[in-house]
């Protein structure tokens, strides 16, 4: 069965995230707390006082964050590997390409130069060439200047916190 995250690898190397690594952070940070359940399964707090189980509490939703970051990380480093092959691959696609139009570019210079004098059809090819620079440079330039470097939505959301930290 194939997952959104298994993507091609050489044979018999493992497909999809990498396993973290094993570490049993319930064990490692709870110390002496846990609280003992009965026989239905159900936590028994009973003689078990209220800062006891906030603390618990506490350790517990610390150790989710802690796995929930390690499970985070994983799946940032598959995601970037997979970025990284993609963008190989347009790298290639795009210097196949600039091969490409630089073998147009000579046919139709050596077309030319059938009709004309060599110089001639050159620098026409040449001034083609520099016109679709100069579209390209333009056009280049206005999206740059449609760029916010500010990401004012973060910005707003993080200026909200503190108020919503405070008691009513």
């Amino acid at each position: 069965m194939s997952t959104p995250y298994s993507g091609a690898s050489p044979t018999g190397a493992p497909q999809g995230y990498a396993e973290p690594t094993p570490q049993n952070y319930a064990a490692d940070y709870s110390g002496g707390m846990g609280t003992p359940t009965t026989e239905a399964g159900r936590p028994d707090v009973e003689g078990v006082s209220v800062g006891q189980l906030i603390g618990e509490v506490t350790k517990d939703l610390s150790t989710l964050m802690r796995q929930e970051l390690e499970l985070a990380k994983v799946e940032v480093k598959a995601e970037a590997k997979k970025a990284g092959q993609g963008a190989g691959m347009f790298g290639a696609a795009g210097f196949a390409g600039y091969m490409v139009l630089m073998f147009l570019s000579f046919a139709l210079w050596w077309a030319l130069a059938n009709v004309m004098d060599i110089g001639l059809a050159a620098l026409i090819v040449a001034i083609l060439w520099g016109v679709i620079g100069a579209v390209a440079f333009v056009m280049g330039r206005k999206k740059f200047q449609q760029v916010n470097p500010k990401p004012e939505r973060t910005v707003d959301t993080l200026q909200q916190v503190p108020g919503a930290l405070k008691p009513n």
